[in-house]
């Protein structure tokens, strides 16, 4: 019965916390295992963001931008986090300890004078030959504004595929529609549910689950073609 709840509860934020549109699969769970992550530190600084089309056979744009103007016009923050805390001496006295965590703080800046910004989580990792990301929302400027907003505020996890080469890096996020497909042909096999209040999957598999499809299917290009996803997109480091 809780967990009928809580699906419930995850169906109503998804609507409220941008995983709506369909093009992101989400989970519940985190898509790596700590044996897994990986840090690239030329991943860190500031970055112009474009759309990466989605090209046909033809080589053609297939479609419209599913992104919206704050996704590519906010300059894109990345830099590892480092966590803050005061202890106490031997003497009474405070001090400071900064550690470094093993993931990335990643912030989407608006220039505009009614700034907005989104800060995210990003974990790093490693299966097989790829480098791929888990990105889970931290902060959101507008929750701020609706206490009802923050206390129902969610936070589930997406998956990106990382390419860096140089002073530009390429996001290709695996598709709820691709993932819908593959699941329904069988092609893999992972734990979920259909939330009808939000009319779309949520994968609710364990971490090791997630690993194992990514370890299975990831690198394969007739099961996961990262070059036509439709949530793709392109960094350009800002000097």
């Amino acid at each position: 019965m809780r967990r009928l709840k809580k699906l419930f509860v995850i169906g109503i934020v998804l609507l409220l916390t941008g995983c709506t549109d369909f093009f992101m699969i989400c989970s519940l769970n985190p898509f790596y295992l700590d044996k897994n992550i990986h840090f690239l530190p030329e991943i860190e600084g500031n970055w112009n963001a474009t759309r990466r089309p989605k090209l046909s056979e033809s080589g053609k744009d297939e479609g419209p931008s599913v992104w919206n103007r704050l996704d590519t016009t906010s300059v894109w923050k990345i830099k590892r986090h480092i966590s803050k805390d005061t202890n106490k001496t031997k003497n009474g006295a405070d001090t400071i300890v900064y550690t470094v965590m093993n993931y990335y703080d990643v912030s989407l800046e608006s220039c505009a004078p009614d700034s907005v910004v989104y800060r995210f989580k990003m974990v790093l990792f490693k299966v097989n030959k790829g480098v791929y990301a888990d990105f889970m929302p931290v902060e959101n400027s507008g929750l701020e504004k609706s206490r009802f907003a923050a206390e129902s505020y969610f936070k589930v996890h997406t998956l990106a595929r990382i390419d860096l080469t140089g002073e530009q890096f390429k996001i290709s996020w695996l598709g709820a529609e691709y993932m819908k497909d593959m699941i329904e042909k069988k092609r893999v096999r992972v734990s979920y549910r259909w939330v009808s209040e939000a009319k779309r999957l949520l994968l609710t598999g364990s971490s090791e689950q997630l690993t194992g499809m990514i370890e299975r299917y990831a690198d394969e290009p007739r099961f996961v073609d990262w070059e036509n996803q439709q949530a793709m997109l392109k960094l350009n480091r800002i000097k």
